[in-house]
């Protein structure tokens, strides 16, 4: 059975900083690409980052130089660090691989930025 369990969410004013993490397990974590997605109010899910087994990174254009997307193999934890964050990222935000051709996801966390 494959889990990815998000935490770190929160309440956070305009240019705070909050961490997230995403507990995986059911995968061989060290070779699975990782992605964080997010989905604001009445919005669709959108990609934000990305990394894969080598720790090749990529984001989302809005986030760039804000986020840090990071892994941690020895714990099977997928990592996001928001600084400077926005009222615009204000979301749920959702842990995903795809594992064996399907898709997981994570029940996702809620992130809050006000003014």
């Amino acid at each position: 059975q494959v889990y990815l369990v998000e935490s770190g969410g929160g309440l956070v004013q305009a240019g705070g900083s909050l961490r997230l993490s995403c507990r995986t397990s059911g995968i061989n974590f060290k070779i699975a690409r990782m992605n964080w997605y997010r989905q604001a109010p009445g919005k669709q899910r959108e990609f934000v980052a990305a990394i894969t087994s080598d720790g090749s990174t990529n984001y989302t254009d809005s986030v760039k130089g804000r986020f840090t997307i990071s892994r941690n193999n020895a714990w099977n934890t997928l990592n996001l660090r928001m600084d400077s964050l926005q009222v615009e990222d204000t979301a749920d935000y959702y842990c995903h691989t795809t594992w064996k051709s399907i898709d997981y996801w994570g029940r996702g966390t809620q992130v809050t930025v006000s003014s």
